[in-house]
């Protein structure tokens, strides 16, 4: 993000998102008039890869691609194309251990109707994968940072923890139960973004991931314009055996880092420390928080039967961010 800041934006008249609102992917408007393609039509361009964060070949691919998926979803676009991006130590890493991974990620290429059409690999010291994933997006009912408004209702599609979890897993401290109940949900995809944006009913959205719920949602509030409360008590998590992880300090360095920035934006109104951890845990392939008007939300609940709402978007003011934990009682599971 800070290196992003140094860089300069493109001017192309054509791209209608760029990396200054820190956006799940980047849009580029098509000319209809060389292309015969419709008025509002645009491409939607993004890439992300990491290292396995699971045993298991399979899930690993299966995860990875469902995380770059992702975040066409969570523009309102569907993906058509991908590229695979492949590395790994090759004295170190069998060819049916690749396999493995490139097949877990074509199924869940294939459950969306996204072509994978080839790739490119390098040896690296560590393996890591992931896709280059190209596809279409509506521009006139595109989902962005930037159009949260005030009075708007959050809804939550996954619960959070994934990354407490996995830190849980490679230290052989997650049960079996919370741990395979975890890899389904990090390899479910986020499909339902492209759902209700092109029924029109939701405008801002964004992907939970790597900074966490409360670092993605600074970013949305400063693009909109806006600031947003939270409601603690209201916060799914995977599974209750969570907080028992955090008790354990099953915390990853990277959701450490993120609670020390949200420390600096963020007014926490006795929220305990655990929840404090669990709002900026780092999430792998984590679900879409939807930003829906009040009259709209009936309509997108028959859609995301499993979602929670978890806070509403207020005008903007100080601190950016405030939790709240309006009801006695643990957050549920």
């Amino acid at each position: 993000m800070q290196v992003l800041r140094q860089l300069p934006i493109s001017q192309n008249r054509n791209v209608a998102v760029n990396s200054s609102t820190l956006d799940d992917a980047g849009v580029y408007r098509l000319d209809p008039s060389r292309r015969g393609l419709p008025k509002a039509c645009a491409l939607v361009q993004t890439v992300d890869f990491f290292t396995p964060i699971v045993d298991d070949p399979f899930a690993y691919g299966q995860i990875a691609a469902a995380n770059a998926l992702s975040d066409v979803f969570a523009m309102g676009g569907c993906p058509l194309t991908a590229l695979n991006i492949i590395g790994f130590p090759q004295d170190l890493v069998s060819e049916k251990t690749i396999v493995s991974i490139l097949r877990g990620g074509l199924t869940k290429a294939d459950e969306v109707g996204c072509a994978i059409i080839g790739g490119h690999s390098i040896r690296n010291r560590e393996p890591s994968y992931g896709l280059a994933v190209t596809g279409l997006v509506d521009l006139r009912k595109m989902m962005t940072n930037a159009n949260a408004r005030a009075g708007d209702l959050l809804l939550l599609t996954k619960p959070l923890g994934t990354g407490i979890v996995t830190t849980g897993i490679k230290r052989g401290l997650a049960s079996r139960a919370v741990a395979k109940k975890t890899i389904v949900l990090m390899s479910k995809v986020n499909s339902i973004g492209a759902e209700v944006a092109e029924r029109g009913l939701v405008r801002a959205a964004i992907d939970v991931t790597g900074f966490g719920l409360l670092g993605h949602l600074a970013s949305l509030c400063r693009a909109s314009k806006t600031s947003v409360e939270i409601y603690a008590d209201q916060i799914p998590a995977i599974a209750r055996e969570v907080f028992d992880l955090i008790a354990r300090d099953c915390v990853p360095g990277g959701s450490h880092d993120n609670l020390e920035m949200a420390n600096k934006i963020t007014e926490w109104n006795n929220t305990p420390q655990p929840m404090r951890i669990l709002l900026t845990d780092a999430q792998t392939s984590g679900g879409l928080l939807l930003c829906v008007k009040p009259s709209r939300l009936p309509k997108v609940r028959t859609l995301v039967k499993d979602a929670a709402v978890v806070g509403k978007i207020v005008s903007a003011r100080k601190p950016l961010i405030s939790v709240f934990v309006r009801q006695s009682g643990s957050p549920h599971a």
